[in-house]
């Protein structure tokens, strides 16, 4: 079991900075506008030899109401509840202030090891800040500058006794727990798992803001996981929530409101909606969740286009379909309107579903692993030169200047997503319609929707003729 260490303090501190040098990576946003965090942010913190789940939390605010403040603290909350070490952290140059005084008072009362943290301690200006924060009766200030890494070596040593605890107490309860083994008892071999429970799958799910990719996730995970409310624009962060679906892992990845670039003016805007299109390379499936009061904006055709050049597999979630009135009339159109806005991700899953209900949620499951199925497809030589011949056979490539062109040979080179090799005695003059239908014809044929398909065209002859196998030996 990994310690848990979780940053917390009142926004501006520096916990994000912190947090990404430990993590080694820049996966919070950071930027010198108070409260950028707003979620808990997890990652695996590494200093030497010694790992450990490091947490993220928002700015705290001592305020108790319904207001998006309020929610943000109760995240904190959650993520002070869940660690085994704590680390407070606070500006050493601006001083302890009221909100310091309060929320040290809370943690005092929180039973978990907390530890105070002097942020920015680099240069004079913060030796006042060091000797003030004694006065916040949490013994002994730890002096570090997350930005530069001065004090790390100090975290090491809180972390390394921590965990040396946590070890001991371990080993204590795996001495005194000694379960009782029935010998005559053969295991049952002939169960097999469904999924492979060690290969995990990335799910991000993206869409313009207020769409309900926050509420969704909680829903998914049973749990008020991410901060959510009727804000547009709440998720700033990407973040990556780990989740159990019939013994397999999956992480879903929430990420900020995508709008039209014209309307992004803010620097903060932009580096979360830069967040967020990364996330977009690094899944495998993308759930593109649409409003169903307002579906097929030019901004969702934008993204589903985004999501079809990054070779990802793609999901159309249809969200707040509670509010529907005329169902099937409704589904039958935008059926029709997917079909003929998104020909390049022609049969993509549309799913129609409620995150704030929990509506049709096993749908969406089950047209993940479908799709995940297409994603990953791999076709024979044989099976695919066959197909090839009959399309051919059925539809003819035109004469181009009077010369026929010949379609000699294809074989799959790669899967995610699936990408194919033609080899043609003129590749460019193969018209685009021409390699269009031979890649609709591959759709409907071996039904592999909802994935982009890539086909190359290359100049050469079939290298497993037998003229060509007597030239290369």
């Amino acid at each position: 079991m990994k310690l848990t260490v979780a940053i917390v303090g009142r926004p501006n501190v520096g916990k994000s900075t912190l947090f990404n040098r430990l993590v080694g990576k820049r996966l919070a946003l950071v930027d010198d506008t108070p409260g950028v965090t707003r979620d808990r942010r997890e990652g695996e913190g590494r200093i030497g030899e010694l790992t450990f789940r490091l947490v993220d939390t928002a700015g705290y605010e001592d305020v108790t109401d319904n207001s998006l403040e309020a929610r943000m603290r109760k995240q904190t909350e959650a993520a002070i509840e869940e660690a085994d070490i704590i680390f407070f952290m606070i500006d050493a140059r601006a001083g302890v202030t009221p909100l310091d005084q309060t929320f040290g008072a809370l943690l005092r009362k929180s039973n978990r090891a907390v530890h105070l943290v002097a942020n920015k301690v680099e240069g004079r200006r913060a030796d006042a800040g060091l000797l003030d924060a004694y006065s916040l009766g949490l013994g002994e200030p730890i002096g570090l500058s997350a930005e530069h890494g001065t004090g790390i070596g100090d975290l090491y040593t809180v972390l390394f006794d921590a965990a040396e605890k946590l070890a001991e107490i371990e080993t204590a309860e795996d001495i005194s727990f000694q379960p009782e083994i029935n010998v005559d008892v053969e295991p049952d071999t002939d169960i097999v798992p469904k999924w492979n429970p060690n290969r995990y799958l990335n799910v991000a799910i993206v869409g313009r803001p207020n769409a309900g990719k926050s509420t969704l996730i909680n829903r998914l995970v049973g749990a008020e996981r991410l901060l959510t409310g009727p804000e547009a624009g709440i998720t700033r962060d990407s973040i990556m929530v780990p989740w159990e679906y019939e013994g397999r892992t999956i992480n879903l990845v929430d990420t900020a409101g995508i709008r039209k670039r014209a309307r992004v003016q803010k620097k903060l805007e932009k580096l979360a909606v830069s967040d967020a299109l990364r996330s977009i390379q690094y899944a495998e499936i993308v759930v593109l969740m649409l409003d169903a009061t307002q579906p097929f904006e030019k901004q969702d055709l934008h993204l589903a286009d985004l999501v079809e050049r990054e070779g990802r597999a793609l999901v159309i979630a249809l969200n707040k379909w509670d509010l529907i009135k005329d169902k099937n009339e409704t589904l039958k159109k935008l059926r029709e309107m997917c079909e003929r806005l998104l020909p390049q991700l022609r049969g993509v899953p549309l799913i129609t579903l409620s995150g704030l209900k929990g509506q049709n949620i096993p749908n969406l499951m089950k047209a993940i692993f479908e799709i995940e199925y297409n994603w990953n497809i791999r076709l024979s030589t044989s099976r695919v030169n066959q197909w090839l011949h009959a399309k051919v056979q059925a539809h003819t490539p035109p004469a181009v200047s009077g010369r026929r062109l010949k379609l000699r040979y294809m074989t799959q080179v790669k899967s995610r997503p699936p990408t194919f090799i033609l080899f043609c005695s003129r590749p460019d003059a193969l018209p685009t319609a021409y390699v269009r239908y031979l890649v609709n014809g591959m759709r409907e044929d071996f039904d592999i929707t909802g994935t982009p398909i890539r086909m190359w065209i290359r100049a050469g002859e079939n290298p497993y003729h037998e003229k060509n196998k007597r030239k290369l030996g």
